[in-house]
């Protein structure tokens, strides 16, 4: 009869009941045929070097802030996509100082700012402008203002309106003021629409005297208005000797296309006078609601 093999100590270990703690401390690797697990790992971070954009050339450092604020309109005025256009992209300057300093420098010297709001409904009644909502810092750095004239000529908003809270004062950067006139009430076809003969025409007077006087610094003064304006008609005469009276040097912008020389006489005016809106107002007459 064969013998049986002797037992040895590895199948007398394996023939033991086996508890759950003996489970446990098996590792996972070992519970594996074919692959070899390997521990998780998280991998780690190798930090970016940043870009040493302060060390460039300062050329190549304006030419990049104004690749950035290229979207940006060249003329600003209170309106309701200010924080969508314009706030966001200013996020830029707080950088560092030197950033801001230069970045401040070529955004508010590059801009014209609008002294008061022409864009309809409640930022056209702001008593608080766009440019009283500006830093002191920030207005000493503007170099171009313009002067809007036209828009609320049958009611001016209460609004428009010099004083030290506009901070003129502060722009002493600014040489050259432009005036943009939009129409002359003194023209045939919106005579009867406004209130009484010559009212516009005084306030846009009195008001363009009043910010030559806030500006420390202000030498010309630029005229520009649309196709229906004449030089000659009664608007035009009156800031021409408001400017004149101030000892300024008077320049033309390029919209109207006016020279030294005299308008020629005869000269067709267009003035689409059912599109313009107004309110409170009929031909000669109160509308009363």
């Amino acid at each position: 009869m064969p013998q049986q093999p002797a037992p040895t100590a590895a199948s007398a270990a394996s023939s033991l009941p086996v508890s759950e703690d003996d489970v446990d401390k098996i590792a996972i690797a070992s519970l594996t045929l074919d692959t070899q697990l390997i521990p998780l790992r998280k991998a780690r971070r190798v930090p970016v070097e940043p870009f040493p954009f302060l060390h460039l050339p300062s050329e190549l450092r304006v030419k990049v802030y104004e690749y950035y604020f290229a979207s940006i309109d060249p003329v600003l005025d209170l309106g309701p996509d200010n924080y969508k256009r314009i706030h966001k992209r200013l996020g830029l300057m707080r950088t560092c100082k030197q950033v801001h300093a230069e970045a401040s420098h070529l955004f508010y010297s590059s801009r014209t700012f609008r002294i008061f709001p022409t864009h309809p409904g409640r930022y056209f009644k702001s008593k608080k402008p766009l440019l009283a909502r500006l830093h002191a810092s920030q207005r000493r750095l503007v170099t171009s203002l313009e002067l809007r004239l036209g828009p609320g000529w049958n009611a001016p908003p209460k609004g428009w309106v010099v004083n030290d809270a506009l901070g003129l004062q502060d722009c002493i950067a600014l040489r050259t003021l432009r005036v943009f006139v939009e129409c002359d009430p003194s023209d045939a076809a919106i005579k009867g629409w406004v209130r009484s003969d010559g009212f516009y025409e005084t306030f846009c007077c009195t008001l363009l005297a009043n910010v030559l006087d806030g500006l420390p610094a202000v030498d010309a003064v630029e005229f520009d208005a649309w196709k229906s304006v004449k030089k000659s008609g009664n608007m035009m005469r009156g800031l021409l000797d408001v400017v004149s009276r101030a000892n300024l040097v008077l320049r033309w912008g390029p919209e109207r296309g006016w020279t030294e020389a005299d308008e020629p006489a005869g000269t067709a005016v267009v003035f689409a006078v059912d599109d313009i809106p107004i309110q409170g107002y009929s031909s000669n007459m109160l509308v009363v609601a």
